[in-house]
């Protein structure tokens, strides 16, 4: 169980964790690397990202303790190292949906109310 209130050391680590996820880039390189560690070049034709764009995002995420990496000749090969990323986003995707319905409905009550005056 965690402890509170959280040290600032702590909370520090938590803020940057999620300062890492916190960009469009990393979230589709982690849902390309989900399917199995690849190439630079390979998550550069699969985000139609530059290459040094795509090093310089997986480098956050590799720092963050996210994603590790090995080299092999002349290309460096990434995959997910720390498997929270798939809950973490499935809860989020999860809040997401459920957010969207409930919003979609209270509209859709607002928009009948208002066609009943």
């Amino acid at each position: 169980m965690p402890i509170h209130p959280l040290p600032e050391s702590v909370i520090d680590l938590v803020a940057q964790r999620f300062r890492a996820l916190g960009e469009p880039l990393r979230i589709r390189l982690l849902e390309h690397l989900i399917e199995g560690e690849a190439s630079v070049q390979e998550l550069v034709t699969a985000t139609g990202a530059g290459q040094q764009n795509v090093s310089k995002h997986l480098g956050v995420l590799l720092h963050a303790g996210i994603v590790g990496r090995r080299k092999q000749g002349t290309f460096v090969y990434y995959r997910i190292v720390d498997d929270v990323v798939f809950d973490l986003c499935q809860q989020v995707c999860t809040s997401i949906e459920r957010h969207h319905r409930e919003f979609g409905q209270l509209l859709a009550t607002t928009v009948a109310t208002n066609e009943g005056r």
